[in-house]
């Protein structure tokens, strides 16, 4: 018997009961989803492993934040430590200890640079002393003088009693004491910091030979070799900036010293050293800072004479830029001037007046190794290499200012030269 359109119904609708839930409609249904599914054990530690590493990177940061000065002093050390390194290397190669080496050397520019300062203290002192014992003397002749042109009646004694009764006075000393503190911190940090700089130098100095071992045994024998051989770069390049360095501000200090002397500028030769030191060892604004103190006490004895100063630096400036820097630096850090002004640049906008100083030997040291690995290829001889322009392609082989040339030789010698339609006479 034939089954009925209801029953027919009913068993099509009719499911085992442990088949799932049909889909809704326009729902198509996820293969191998079920019901109480559980995550996947891989998710959690995922989830953990993330954040683990967003912990330590954040830790990370913090912690580099926190250290950035001890580790630009590292680096100002790593670059001492290189600069001395073959006065170092030279004793130990005649019997001396490292690090009795080491200590000598260290102690001739404590006593050089201390005795420097000592002598520049009391010059500036003994200006300072003069400049006040003689301010009366000055303050009276500009006062002569503006009463003279102006017709006024000014007196030293009512101008000096405004000044101490002016609340600018005033506020000036009050924010001057209350910067005594700051000011003695300041100075306390710095020697610190020098103190810091001072150690580890030291120490990368007398333990050259055992830094080097210790960071070969971590890499392969290739590697070594690249290694060591880029260290010796970066000694040769460092102590060779240093050894010009000093050459030029051996020769300013005595150009400046014997003008200083026919000026009869007092304290000519503190004033010849801190030229010297000062212009060469401190990028792009050392001349300007050398020149200034100079010119400052040659206005104490005569105007005329700062100006004079400022005549024989500009033009020493230049004779040291075009003609004694190319000569000195050309074996010893031999980059290109405007190389050398973008490293100045980028070392002082990533680590300020530290990156400024110490851009120049890490650039030639980095062009230096990098030149091994620079394939050169021989310059075809094309007068487009020396800057000369050849001829335009479909120019008919010469130029616009060839053609007129020769249009205007061939000129002359056409009208001297006898037409072929004249009759022989």
């Amino acid at each position: 018997m034939a089954p009925t359109d209801e029953t027919g119904q009913a068993a099509r609708h009719t499911t085992p009961p442990d088949a799932p839930p049909p889909a809704g409609p326009g729902v198509d249904p996820v293969p191998g989803s079920r019901p109480g599914a559980r995550m996947p054990r891989w998710l959690p530690r995922a989830m953990v492993l993330a954040l683990a590493l967003y912990a330590v990177f954040q830790l990370g940061s913090w912690a580099f934040h926190q250290l950035i000065g001890l580790l630009i002093n590292v680096l100002i050390a790593f670059f001492l430590a290189l600069a001395v390194e073959p006065a170092v290397s030279w004793m130990a190669a005649r019997g001396v200890r490292r690090g009795l080496g080491t200590f000598l050397v260290f102690l001739g520019v404590l006593i050089a640079a201390a005795g420097f300062v000592t002598l520049l203290g009391s010059m500036l002192a003994g200006q300072i002393i003069k400049i006040v014992e003689d301010f009366p003397d000055y303050l009276d002749s500009v006062i002569n003088w503006i009463n003279g042109h102006f017709h006024t009646e000014l007196r030293r004694v009512d101008i000096q009693e405004g000044l101490l009764r002016s609340d600018w006075l005033r506020n000036y000393v009050q924010n001057s004491a209350t910067g005594v503190l700051d000011v003695s911190t300041q100075v306390l940090g710095g020697l610190f910091q020098l103190l810091t700089i001072g150690l580890f130098s030291f120490y990368f100095a007398a333990d050259g030979p055992r830094l080097r071992r210790t960071v070969c045994s971590l890499l392969p024998p290739a590697r070594q070799a690249e290694v060591l051989r880029a260290w010796e770069i970066a000694v040769n390049k460092t102590s060779g900036y240093l050894y010009s360095r000093g050459l030029m501000a051996l020769v300013s200090g005595l150009a400046h010293y014997v003008l200083l002397e026919f000026l009869e500028v007092p304290y000519a030769p503190v004033l010849a050293v801190w030229v010297g030191l000062v212009s060469q060892f401190i990028p792009t604004i050392g001349t300007y800072l050398a020149g200034a103190l100079p010119m400052l006490i040659a206005f104490t004895v005569d105007p005329w004479y700062a100006l004079w100063v400022l005549v024989f630096v500009v033009i020493y400036q230049q004779f040291e830029n075009y003609v004694l820097q190319p000569k000195l630096t050309s074996r010893t850090v031999d980059i290109h001037p405007a190389v050398a002004f973008g490293s100045v640049v980028a070392g002082t906008a990533l680590l300020g007046a530290v990156g400024a100083l110490i851009a120049i030997p890490a650039t030639a040291t980095l062009q230096a190794f990098l030149g091994a690995y620079v394939r050169r290829y021989d310059v075809t001889d094309d007068p487009r290499v020396l800057g000369h322009r050849g001829p335009r392609p479909g120019g008919g082989g010469a130029g616009a200012l060839a053609r007129v040339r020769g249009l205007w030789v061939r000129r002359p010698a056409a009208e001297g030269a006898p037409s072929a339609d004249a009759e022989p006479s």
